[in-house]
């Protein structure tokens, strides 16, 4: 955060005395210590690739180029995407139109679950035996039967469900806010938060989620790019920036953004879609320099 100096009266009083207040404050200014504190916005501003900010590396920045395409539901709302053992899994959103959905990456061997009307549905993840799908505002998380596709139980949590992955041990799930809530994934008791921020500023609106290698990726609603997020601390790690396959695939409507991340990690393969887009992308990462 860049905080604004508030000039003190005296440098704006207008008399003859005003000539001696104005150096007396330079001086002062000139050999204060607070002369060398720059404001990190312009510190960061000034960093090449691997330079460090407040201590902490600079966030990579990377673009992509594209492996292979599939086709998408282009009815699908996507908000919640992953992936294990060959199959996709996806949960849909809106009133009256939330699914979870499981299905070959070729389209084939569908399988769909509606929810009730009255939720709208959110982030998945598939954690052992169990699928995990959150809701928006009801406050309550679904947990099916990976197997069946049945819902063996619910659980419930203090805010918004937005996206969820876990890292293995712990779900992590986001709220909308800049804050990542890690949950016990048996009896999901939230066991700790961070605050994800790049520098000084707060990353808000974290949206769809997803684990590859160590780093939180998240969607920010309404925007075209990946955030990499690092778990301990909430750091931000890197930036994928995906602005043009956005704006070649999206649909027009505003609501059609970019969300959804899946990631392969037997053969290290990651997708990307949006909400009703009709296209999958299998992605690599291109670092820039």
């Amino acid at each position: 955060m860049t905080e604004v100096l508030k000039i003190p009266k005296v440098m704006v009083r207008f008399d003859r005395w005003q000539p001696f207040r104005v150096t007396f404050i330079l001086l002062l200014l000139l050999f204060s210590p607070a002369r060398f504190q720059v404001p990190c916005v312009l510190v960061a501003a000034a960093q090449p690739g691997g330079a460090e900010r407040d201590g902490n590396p600079v966030a990579a920045q990377y673009g992509y180029e594209i492996v292979a395409t599939y086709d998408h539901d282009p009815q699908a709302f996507t908000q919640g995407f992953c992936f294990a053992d060959g199959m996709l899994y996806e949960g849909t959103g809106l009133y009256g139109q939330s699914t979870l959905r499981r299905v070959t990456l070729a389209g084939t061997g569908l399988e769909l679950r509606r929810l009730p009307d009255f939720y709208f549905g959110e982030g998945v993840t598939v954690f052992g035996d169990r699928v995990i799908q959150l809701t928006w505002q009801s406050r309550t998380g679904l947990v099916w039967d990976r197997e069946s596709l049945r819902v063996i139980r619910s659980f419930s949590y203090a805010t918004e469900g937005w996206g969820i992955t876990h890292d293995g041990r712990q779900l992590i799930m986001s709220d909308g806010s800049a804050t990542l809530t890690f949950l016990d994934p048996h009896t999901y008791v939230v066991q700790k938060g961070i605050v994800v921020a790049d520098g000084a500023v707060r990353i808000t609106r974290l949206n769809e989620l997803e684990y590859v290698k160590g780093l939180v990726w998240a969607n920010i609603w309404q925007e075209n790019r990946i955030v990499m997020i690092d778990p301990a601390d909430g750091r931000v790690a890197g930036w994928l920036d995906l602005s043009d396959l956005a704006a070649r695939n999206a649909p027009t409507d505003p609501d059609s953004v970019l969300n959804g991340i899946a990631y392969d990690s037997e053969n290290d393969r990651i997708y990307i879609t949006g909400k009703r887009w009709r296209r999958i992308f299998e992605i690599r990462l291109v670092k820039k320099e």
